[in-house]
């Protein structure tokens, strides 16, 4: 199985020193979309453009000795000067799969995942970060006051935040965007092709995907029932769903259709707290 091909665009070349610094200069570039995500498959080697350069870093020194029981992990490959990121662009080894609506195991994988990475230590790229994953996930845990427009579930927001009660959860390194972003290949492990940092509770990231799928992947409502072993998991699930309602009121895709998903989302979870 290979990566799903796409149009490539003037726009959206690989440049010419970037295929030469990861050692694929020789190899014709076919474009891709590689979990979810525009990427150029050159022979066993996939290179995307990514958003934040000292993230993309991080993530790869990460995954390259990252070993996760029951996952595969598309591993980073350095440039020829040993650098992981060249101008914006980073590179992986190929892993196949698609995204597929398997919700209970990509919850698996992120437990799988967190219990991988429960020794790291805080990223100091988190120090006074200031991006829509950490506002919104700052709000939902009451650390950041925000307003929130009534068209964007600002109401929403409001009469969920008053259940808010304190949790005790200790917080470490997890990655809140694991939904849509793990790989299947029929029985093949489950894969994973890049971290994206946070520091909060495991059950919280857990948490998210549960709300996620519900809200936009059609998950059954037992997919919220089958996790309730994680700890404190009705306000986990609580901050998950307040999470979403900010970030989904401030990203550009947001919309009338998406928040009614949240809104199904929303009420489950109220069901529980």
């Amino acid at each position: 199985m290979t990566a799903a091909p796409v149009r490539a665009t003037a726009q959206s070349g690989l440049p010419p020193h970037v295929r030469t610094a990861f050692g694929v200069n020789e190899i014709e570039p076919r474009p891709v979309e590689w979990a979810g995500r525009r990427a150029w498959h050159c022979g066993d080697i996939l290179i995307r453009a990514v958003a934040d350069n000292a993230v993309a870093a991080w993530s790869a020194g990460v995954l390259d000795t990252l070993e996760v029981p029951g996952v595969r992990i598309a591993k980073p490959v350095r440039s020829s000067d040993g650098r992981w990121v060249i101008a914006g662009w980073a590179a992986s080894r190929f892993v196949p799969g698609t995204l597929e609506p398997r919700y209970d195991e990509v919850v698996a994988v992120a437990e799988k995942l967190h219990a991988a990475m429960a020794d790291l230590p805080r990223p100091r790229l988190l120090e006074n970060r200031d991006d829509l994953v950490t506002r919104s996930a700052a709000a939902a845990f009451g650390e950041l006051r925000v307003t929130v427009d009534r068209s964007h579930g600002g109401a929403l927001f409001d009469h969920l935040a008053a259940y808010r009660r304190p949790v005790h959860a200790e917080p470490q390194v997890v990655h809140p965007e694991l939904f849509g972003a793990v790989l299947f290949d029929g029985d093949a492990p489950p894969a994973i092709v890049d971290l994206v940092p946070c520091w909060r509770p495991p059950a919280w990231a857990a948490a998210v995907i549960v709300v996620d799928a519900l809200a936009w992947g059609g998950a059954d409502e037992g997919l919220i029932h089958r996790w309730a072993h994680l700890p404190e998991w009705p306000q986990m699930l609580l901050r998950a769903v307040l999470h979403r309602i900010v970030l989904h009121a401030q990203h550009p895709d947001g919309g009338p259709r998406t928040l009614a998903g949240l809104e199904r989302a929303a009420g489950l979870v109220s069901a529980l707290v």
